[in-house]
């Protein structure tokens, strides 16, 4: 078996699993953001009385943090009093930041480990050895009620990327080829193994953007084996038991594809499909309204860090916006001790509330009609960050920051020096 069937062959108690069977797995984190309500009326509609296991339940006020309507305000209201209510301890209230960012920051992904959010985002966590998916509101509900929720053991495709990483080109530019190359539909309820030398290369942090961004290639869920760096990350992070799975010798993918990226430029998905893909060079000079740091994909330490470097010093474009959004509130806090913070704003940045913001498209950096922006987010069609006809290019934080300082669209690499 995959590292990933044995995951699920252990939470459905049984010795072996195959592809397209289902299975009943008891679940280790369930999580419910602010946009799902829903799931809580589900809960008592379902007869819900009390939850499973409140210490296996998470709360998330993070898209709407903090809330700017009426009724944003009123169903965090709900959610918090269903969280007191029901012993639930894990309330991450608005001054805590995206949901998987802080998973991770509390200790709380970790190899082995099945985890359900109500967020398509949740692939992250493959980059723990965790198998993370999301789901809707009823399955979720169907979780707190009975602890449990159904799978159909995917089929597993294995993307290596090999060589050496070239100056200016991260793990957002790599994924972005591969979804170029692959397709936005080509995962469909797949799952995602990433492997190969460059791996070894990423640490953590562009790990878990690399796992982010399988969900826009439509995967079930993503996968990185354990190594050193993973456990090391575990080994500071982690109270909670855990155990390492290994994919047994001789294992058949479903697909494998390789992809060397020795020679690979800066990359950008254009409007409006996330694979629309092309090397940065195609798009250099095209002006810019707003540049946009942040999010689950794009809104961590090393990539604040990263347009510090950039900016140190300098100002941004005047007819640009710079919005810089932490993934959490430790990333904040650590960038605010490191500096960081204080050179982006010096260079004309805007930092908002750790969470979510304008990345889905209702509020702290919202795209105008004819407004065009380059993000470090996941997603690019009409509409995504406010107007429908706001055009999104998505590329790494390092090309977000050299573009906000030229206002337009700019090769990082020359800045990196």
């Amino acid at each position: 078996m995959h590292a990933i069937e044995k995951i699920l062959a252990k939470k459905a108690g049984k010795d072996s699993v195959a592809t397209g069977e289902i299975v009943n797995c008891f679940i280790d984190m369930a999580g419910i953001n602010d946009l799902y309500l829903q799931t809580v009326r589900s809960f008592f509609e379902m007869g819900g009385n009390r939850v499973y296991d409140p210490s296996k339940v998470i709360m998330f006020l993070d898209h709407y943090a903090p809330a700017s309507t009426i009724t944003q305000a009123d169903n965090q209201k709900q959610f918090r009093e269903f969280c007191w209510d029901q012993g639930i301890d894990l309330l991450i209230d608005i001054n805590e930041g995206v949901c998987h960012q802080v998973l991770a920051d509390r200790g709380l992904s970790y190899p082995g480990e099945l985890i359900v959010v109500t967020d398509s985002h949740t692939t992250t966590h493959g980059a723990f050895g965790a198998f993370g998916t999301g789901v809707g509101a009823t399955d979720l509900a169907t979780i707190l009620i009975t602890g449990k929720l159904w799978f159909r053991v995917p089929e597993i495709i294995r993307i290596n990327f090999e060589g050496q990483l070239p100056k200016g080109v991260y793990a957002k530019d790599i994924i972005l080829h591969a979804i170029g190359e692959l397709g936005a539909d080509y995962a469909v309820y797949k799952a995602v193994e990433f492997g190969g030398s460059v791996i070894q290369q990423l640490s953590i942090s562009e790990r878990m953007a690399l796992c982010n961004m399988t969900t826009e290639m439509g995967a079930k869920t993503a996968y990185i084996q354990p190594d050193e760096v993973t456990m090391a990350f575990v080994k500071e992070n982690v109270t909670r038991e855990y155990e390492v799975f290994t994919t047994d010798p001789g294992y058949q993918y479903a697909a494998e594809h390789t992809f060397d990226v020795s020679k690979l430029a800066p990359q950008v998905a254009a409007p409006f499909s996330v694979d629309n893909v092309h090397d940065i060079t195609q798009f250099v000079g095209r002006q810019i309204n707003q540049a946009y740091l942040g999010s689950c994909t794009g809104g961590r330490l090393e990539d604040i860090a990263i347009a510090a470097k950039i900016l140190d010093g300098k100002k941004i474009n005047p007819r640009t916006r710079l919005i810089v959004v932490p993934a959490s509130r430790d990333v904040l806090l650590q960038a605010m001790e490191k500096g960081y913070m204080k050179t982006l704003i010096n260079a004309g940045a805007t930092f908002v509330t750790p969470g979510c913001a304008s990345c889905l498209g209702t509020h702290q950096g919202m795209l105008a009609g004819g407004e065009t922006c380059i993000s470090s987010t996941n997603r690019n069609f009409p509409g995504r960050m406010g107007h429908v006809k706001g055009e999104i290019f998505l590329g790494s934080p390092a090309a977000v920051a050299a573009s906000a300082l030229e206002g337009k669209i700019t090769d990082p690499t020359q800045y990196l020096d």
